[in-house]
């Protein structure tokens, strides 16, 4: 009789105890959850993700600000060498977190990117071409900005006067008007059409 109660007791102390630890798991997972490290570490990493997928592209915006700049001076040899910072920044560029859409249009837009900015590097001599291939890159840039957004502003300006009043735009990190397509000529003309972010 006495065995059995102590069996019996043994029994229950068992069952209490993993009906303890159990609670006292279910607890502790629950605390990790809720505690506000944690809940919050996620959603950080996922904005550093979007924060280094958007600074993908600086440094390749940046010799693009480089040409547009240089062909606001009439400088066509300052334009060709921004031309060729703009190929070398292009293997640059981490592929690796874009989605299969995303991939696709890169392909589509880079080749392009490519095309233009040998074209510029290769007319020393001819600005009137480099500007007219500027015309495609500022379209591609824009296509990049829109798919993949930016951490800066970039300002979309637009010269009504280019080509024969069928007008173009190029892109800028300031507001200040430097028109590439007429240089100095006509350094003041254009006119802010939109914000990206």
């Amino acid at each position: 009789m006495k065995n059995r109660y102590i069996s019996g007791l043994m029994a229950l102390f068992t069952l209490f105890m993993a009906a303890c630890n159990q609670n006292t798991g279910n607890k502790s997972e629950q605390a990790k959850q809720d505690d506000p490290a944690n809940v919050s570490a996620t959603p950080a990493s996922q904005q550093e993700n979007q924060a280094a997928k958007k600074d993908n592209f600086a440094e390749l915006f940046s010799h693009y600000q480089h040409l547009a700049l240089a062909l606001s001076s009439d400088d066509d040899k300052e334009a060709a060498l921004a031309s060729k910072g703009i190929l070398e920044a292009i293997p640059n560029i981490n592929t690796g977190n874009f989605t299969v859409e995303q991939n696709s249009k890169y392909d589509e837009i880079i080749a392009d990117v490519k095309e233009h900015a040998e074209h510029i590097q290769e007319n020393i001599g001819n600005i009137a071409h480099q500007r007219e291939h500027l015309v495609g890159l500022s379209d591609d840039l824009y296509d990049i900005t829109k798919t993949f957004g930016s951490e800066k502003t970039i300002y979309k300006v637009y010269c009504p006067m280019y080509n024969d009043g069928k007008g173009a735009f190029w892109l800028s990190s300031i507001k200040e008007i430097k028109n590439p397509y007429h240089g100095q000529e006509m350094l003041g003309c254009g006119e802010i059409q939109e914000e990206l972010k």
